[in-house]
C-alpha cells in the first residue's frame, strides 16, 4: 500500500498544481513581463524597459498612497491585536453566554468588504452630520478612522477565535505551578500565557499585516480615494491607475505599480514572520 502511494500520489497533487500553474504562476510570470512595457490588451504589448518602474516610482499619488497604507496599518495591526487577544482572555473565563458573545463578535467577518464600506460610509456620516464635521468625502482624517474603525470592526473577531484556541492550548498544570509559586495573574500573563500563544500570535499579526496592506473593497466603498485620492490604499491606486487613466502608457504604469507592491507585501510578511516565529517557544 505505501509504495503504491508512493508511486501514484503525485496524481493527487496534479490537479491543485495545475490549478495554481493556471491560476497563478502563468498570470504572476505575463503580469511581470507587461511590467516592462507599453499595452493596451496582452497582444499588443511593446517593451521599453525599466520606464514603467521610473515612472511609478516618481508618481506622488503612489509614494502618497504608500505611506497612508503603512499608517492604516500600524494602526490596524496594533489595534486589532490588542482589542483581539483582550476579548480572547475575557471570553475564556468562566461567564454565561461566552459561546453567544463568540459568535456576535465574530458576524461581522462574514460580511463582504464592499457592504461593510457601504455601511460605515451612512454611519460615519451621519455622526460626523451630527457634529458639524465635514463629510468624508471633504474630511482625509474621518476618512482615515473610518477605514480603521471599520477594518477593527470587521477582524476582531476572526482574530478572537484564533487567540481563544491559543490560549486553550496553554497547559493548565504551567498556569497551577505558576500560582502555587506566588505570580500574580499580570506575571501569569506576560511569562506563560504570551510566549506560549507566540503561533497564534504571529497567525493574527500575519492576516492583520497582510490584509491591511491588501485592502481595496472596504477603501473603494467608504472613501473611494476622497478627498483629492488623499485616502488611496496602494491597492486602489494601482486600480485606479490601469482603469481609470486614459492612455495605453497607464497600463504599463499600473503594473509595474502592481509588482512593486506584492514585492512589498511579501518582504514585509516575510520580515514579521522571522520576527515573531523567533520568540515562540517549544510547548
Amino acid at each position: 500500500m505505501e509504495r503504491t502511494l508512493k508511486k501514484y500520489g503525485w496524481l493527487f497533487v496534479l490537479p491543485t498544481l495545475a490549478a495554481f500553474t493556471i491560476g497563478f504562476i502563468i498570470p504572476f510570470v505575463e503580469g511581470l513581463y507587461l511590467s516592462f512595457c507599453q499595452f493596451t490588451t496582452v497582444g499588443n504589448a511593446t517593451f521599453i524597459g525599466f520606464e514603467n518602474y521610473v515612472s511609478a516610482l516618481t508618481d506622488s499619488s503612489f509614494i502618497q498612497s504608500a505611506g497612508f497604507t503603512i499608517l492604516v496599518a500600524i494602526v490596524n495591526v496594533l489595534a486589532i491585536n490588542i482589542l483581539a487577544f483582550a476579548l480572547a482572555m475575557a471570553l475564556t473565563q468562566k461567564l454565561k453566554g461566552t459561546n453567544l458573545f463568540r459568535t456576535v463578535f465574530f458576524m461581522p467577518n462574514l460580511i463582504g468588504g464592499i457592504v461593510l464600506g457601504y455601511i460605515w460610509q451612512i454611519l460615519l456620516n451621519c455622526v460626523l452630520s451630527i457634529v458639524g464635521e465635514p463629510l468624508l468625502r471633504l474630511n482625509a482624517t474621518a476618512g482615515y478612522w473610518g477605514i480603521i474603525i471599520l477594518m477593527c470592526w470587521q477582524q476582531i473577531g476572526y482574530m478572537m477565535i484564533i487567540y481563544i484556541a491559543g490560549l486553550q492550548n496553554v497547559p493548565d498544570d504551567l498556569i497551577e505551578a505558576a500560582k502555587i509559586d506566588g505570580a500574580t495573574d499580570w506575571q501569569i500573563l506576560w511569562k506563560i500565557k504570551v510566549p506560549m500563544m507566540m503561533p497564534s500570535i504571529t497567525i493574527c499579526v500575519f492576516l492583520t499585516l497582510t490584509n491591511s496592506f491588501k485592502l481595496f473593497d472596504q477603501n473603494l466603498a467608504l472613501t473611494a480615494g476622497d478627498p483629492n485620492h488623499m485616502t488611496d490604499m496602494l491597492a486602489l491606486n494601482i486600480y485606479q491607475t490601469f482603469y481609470a487613466r486614459a492612455g495605453k502608457m497607464w497600463k504599463g504604469i499600473g503594473q509595474a505599480k502592481a509588482v512593486l507592491f506584492s514585492i512589498v507585501v511579501v518582504l514585509v510578511s516575510f520580515w514579521q514572520l522571522r520576527a515573531t516565529r523567533s520568540k515562540e517557544v517549544q510547548q
